[in-house]
């Protein structure tokens, strides 16, 4: 890659600021920054949308992120093995509990089997092998699947369409973040609900491990979200946040948070 290149703009605040380069959670070849404007860390130079569908592909990074962290010392392993258990412990997320009954979109669904019936699952998806896992399922049961990056496949449902929408492990991956938070605020129903985890960068265990930490994926990681500007994000785009981990936040790897659209 060339040692000189143009960043995007921040994906927070949308300005074409200046951005401190974070070196010591950055590659030769990706580089992750904070914007100079707003504080927002994200990847300076993602790759293109189209690559997802394949070179990208979710399963094909998630595969080589667990040979990288196979390779970090024993203790680091331990500590978030340890982590990830007591957090399971305490709850995952509540999807089952917030989605019952109602049209939801899943974005970034993988292969489709995050919700339960008597819901009428949609989804997006942008990695062709998982899309046609996850169409054949939500056929069966009375929706589909959408072949499209997460920004195209709003675009193509109608306004008020769904009754919930589910963001699980997405929007850490999309570069249209606000945006796209923008077209669920649209397709929501009044009154209706999005629950949006991402990985907690302020969280302490990111302090402890630094570029070891289990939420550095290049390069498809995109945004890293703190509390705050998940919610001044979710506030631009129409939402009322609330986090629903609340008191073990601190040291939790991720951010659970539900955005309701205002009536």
């Amino acid at each position: 890659m060339a040692d000189e290149f143009k960043p995007r703009d921040c994906p927070a605040c949308e300005q074409p600021r200046d951005t401190f380069l974070l070196p010591a959670y950055s590659t030769d070849e990706w580089r992750l920054g904070s914007c100079q404007n707003c504080g927002f860390v994200y990847l300076l130079n993602p790759p293109a949308t189209s690559s997802l569908v394949d070179e990208f592909a979710f399963e094909k990074t998630y595969a080589q992120q667990r040979v990288r962290r196979r390779s970090s010392s024993r203790a680091a392993a331990a500590w978030i093995r340890n982590l990830l258990k007591s957090r399971n412990r305490t709850g995952s997320a509540p999807v089952d509990r917030l989605f019952r009954s109602g049209k939801v979109l899943d974005v970034g669904c993988g292969s489709g089997h995050r919700l339960s019936p008597p819901v009428i699952p949609f989804g997006i998806e942008i990695s062709r092998k998982m899309f046609e896992a996850a169409n054949q399922i939500m056929q069966m049961r009375g929706g589909y699947c959408l072949h499209a990056s997460g920004l195209d496949g709003f675009n193509l449902f109608d306004s008020e369409f769904f009754d919930g929408i589910l963001m699980h492990s997405y929007l850490e991956h999309e570069v249209d973040a606000l945006p796209v938070l923008r077209g669920a605020h649209r397709c929501l129903k009044p009154g209706g609900i999005a629950f949006v985890r991402v990985p907690n960068y302020a969280s302490i265990n990111r302090r402890v491990f630094g570029s070891k930490w289990c939420g550095f994926r290049h390069p498809d990681h995109v945004n890293y979200f703190a509390p705050a500007s998940l919610a001044e994000m979710a506030c631009k785009a129409g939402f009322r946040m609330e986090i629903l981990n609340r008191i073990r936040l601190p040291v939790d790897d991720n951010i659970h948070a539900l955005l309701t659209k205002s009536d």
